[in-house]
């Protein structure tokens, strides 16, 4: 069986069969599925790579579980996540390496994790732990080897390199500007998808509060989807079900990601709103999509570029020179000021 066959079978071109196999973007799930599907009653094996003076000899993996948590099966489309693969690709290329991309549906995890680990071609593997549980990082760990590294979460037991921001810190940052600004009635925006990096947001902020003598009141938390980006008709039945008995909005409110900070600064717009006059918003994350928007918003810089040459030097030392001793990284964040927030 050869890729021109499974292309045949599929009833697609070559290219996308061979973006199926490599887990690249670019082809929707259902075609991914159906040629993966084919390549695996074939029992079709890839081809090792041949060696070339122009390409890098070594490669990892960047393996993506999608379809859970906060990511999507097209994940490279969200901005947090395309910009980190792009830093990624960027080290990996300077360190003389290529980058593969694997991709796993959630809902097909035993049997997908177990063809990967199958069709290994990388030398190592960054794993973008977003989404995932302890339980479910340690089972990947234990099929793929050493040369794991786990990027964007972090679990203090488990032995393994993690890389993960510094999220308490960064949720810190904004309830002490928030409380600096004079704020006193402050809200809270979570995301309905929990995920560890918002659990830890979630402390740091109420921290924040408490170190300046004020608490999070349960009627100013509310929780919308975290992923679009649009103005989001659940978010604004929240906030009118608030306001109906003539309640006033809090003088500030602080979104767990900027995806539900824009959509915040989109909807309090359609609702007669003025941002910051009336209400003052802070995300987390600045992504670039958090300078495009009016007002432009006061955000939590993540240091993607770091944790991307981190992830990569770790795994790549791993492999390099056997090194053994787990590290787990929390690389700090920056508090960035814009137009989204003023003095009360």
């Amino acid at each position: 069986m050869k890729m021109d066959d499974i292309a045949r079978l599929a009833g697609v071109s070559k290219s996308a069969v061979s973006l199926a196999l490599s887990g690249k973007p670019g082809i929707s799930a259902e075609t991914r599925e159906r040629v993966l599907e084919i390549a695996r009653e074939s029992g079709y094996v890839p081809k090792p790579r041949a060696a070339s003076s122009e390409l890098p000899s070594r490669s990892l993996s960047f393996l993506v579980f999608t379809n859970a948590g906060i990511v999507l099966e097209e994940y490279y489309q969200q901005p947090f996540f395309r910009e980190l693969i792009h830093y990624i690709e960027d080290r990996c290329r300077s360190k003389g390496y290529s980058l593969l991309f694997s991709t796993v549906n959630m809902n097909h995890f035993d049997r997908d994790i177990r063809s990967i680990a199958e069709i290994q071609q990388s030398d190592g593997v960054i794993l973008l732990g977003t989404n995932l549980h302890p339980h479910e990082i340690t089972e990947i760990a234990e099929r793929l080897g050493p040369q794991l590294v786990v990027l964007d979460n972090c679990f203090d037991t488990l032995p393994l390199h993690f890389v993960a921001i510094n999220n308490f810190m960064g949720a810190y940052q904004a309830g002490e500007h928030l409380c600096r600004s004079g704020h006193r009635e402050i809200g809270y925006i979570a995301s309905n998808v929990r995920i560890h990096n918002f659990d830890e947001r979630r402390e740091g902020f109420e921290q924040a509060l408490r170190d300046n003598d004020r608490t999070l009141s349960s009627e100013h938390t509310f929780a919308v989807a975290p992923t679009m980006i649009s103005s989001q008709e659940d978010l604004k039945a929240h906030l009118k079900l608030y306001l109906e008995p003539g309640r006033r909005l809090p003088t500030a409110l602080f979104c767990e990601c900027d995806y539900i900070a824009i959509r915040t600064l989109k909807t309090l717009t359609e609702l007669g709103v003025r941002v910051p006059e009336q209400v003052s918003v802070v995300g987390f994350d600045n992504i670039t999509e958090s300078q495009i928007v009016s007002p432009e918003l006061t955000t939590i810089h993540v240091e993607k570029k770091r944790m991307a040459q981190l992830a990569v030097d770790l795994v790549i030392e791993s492999i390099e020179l056997g090194e053994e001793t787990h590290t787990k990284i929390r690389v700090d964040t920056r508090f960035i000021e814009r137009n989204s927030t003023k003095k009360d």
